[in-house]
């Protein structure tokens, strides 16, 4: 049904109302002349006459009772509908669909979640996450993040903060094997390579060289498309990794694991969240939005500085430097 049908019905109940034209073109802020127009356009599509009228007064037709009776109930559940979407839109409370890539985000998303359900308990997170990139109007989204060099053409979208891919091993992995001092090194050691989940591709590694990002193949002593089993694997001493700040700041930060070839950290791409409209998000949406702002954007958590980022590699490398030497004494006396 057309808006202008929708809006001619309303005359002609309002007049029936109020008695008079008049009075339904007053109740709906229009001139007597559009009421009457709106009036005679519902009788010529409907080909009956509703209304008897004249200058001062209206009476019911018998076709024109029946309309009523059949349209005052349909207008009036419509009424409803309407005020409790209009109430709804400014209550923090129901659904909230929220997408975002399974491989990384989860240590950033649950903090972020358990905060907002102590906030605003009627709200129910739906929350999709998933390494396939996913359609926000198909898949009807509120909220999603997305790693990106830049938002997509049609969202609107924040930048949280840069996503760093920074080179990590363990203590005891160095003290091991010790670290690549160059890129090309790496070949020799035991490195991690992690699938895109989507696609199950086996991802190069980044690096920045001269201002350029440049990618080098690795060989991999592990492969998987789960990153947390990367980062057991590098604080197990197994394996170098390549992991995101957002997997490794806090071990690096708590000497867990070593930055290495820190010169060549890359921080291209950047965390995003995304959502449509802001005028026409209901409220549960726009809390959401405001706290992940408040919470994620230019933080420090997952993101450390270059200079933090030099002295954990050279303080990691000379404890390491420390312990090998007596190992070395040792191998040499062993010989003689």
């Amino acid at each position: 049904m057309a808006v202008n049908q929708l809006r001619s019905i309303e005359t002609f109940l309002k007049a029936v109302e109020h008695g008079s034209l008049r009075g339904a073109a007053a109740a709906q802020g229009v001139t007597p002349q559009a009421a009457s127009h709106a009036l005679a356009q519902l009788e010529e599509q409907l080909g009956v006459r509703l209304l008897h009228r004249t200058t001062r007064n209206i009476a019911l037709t018998q076709e024109g009772q029946q309309f009523l009776e059949a349209t005052q109930p349909v207008l009036a559940a419509l009424e409803r509908a309407v005020q409790r979407v209009r109430t709804s839109k400014d209550e923090i409370a129901g659904q909230l669909s929220i997408v975002g890539p399974r491989s990384i985000f989860l240590p950033v998303l649950w903090p972020l979640l358990e905060e907002f359900g102590r906030l605003h308990p009627t709200v129910q997170p739906d929350v999709n996450l998933d390494d396939k990139r996913a359609n926000w109007v198909t898949d009807r989204v509120d909220v999603g993040f997305r790693i990106a060099r830049a938002p997509e053409e049609g969202l609107i979208a924040r930048r949280l903060f840069p996503l760093q891919l920074i080179t990590c091993a363990s203590p005891a992995y160095l003290a091991a094997h010790g670290a690549p001092r160059t890129l090309e090194e790496l070949v020799f050691h035991r490195c991690s390579v992690f699938r895109h989940g989507g696609t199950g591709r086996a991802l190069p590694w980044y690096f920045k060289v001269d201002g350029e990002i440049v990618s080098r193949d690795v060989p991999p002593a592990l492969s998987t498309n789960i990153a947390e089993l990367e980062v057991e694997a590098a604080l197990a001493g197994q394996v170098v990794a390549l992991l995101t700040g957002v997997s490794a700041a806090a071990h690096i930060r708590a000497g867990r694991l070593v930055p290495l070839l820190t010169a060549h950290v890359t921080d291209d791409i950047g965390i995003y969240v995304y959502y449509g409209s802001r005028s026409a998000q209901p409220a549960r949406v726009r809390a959401f939005i405001d706290l992940a702002i408040e919470r994620l954007a230019g933080s420090a958590d997952y993101v450390l500085s270059a200079k933090e980022l030099a002295a954990a590699e050279a303080k990691g490398l000379k404890a390491i430097s420390r312990r090998r030497r007596p190992e070395a004494r040792r191998a040499v006396k062993a010989r003689g």
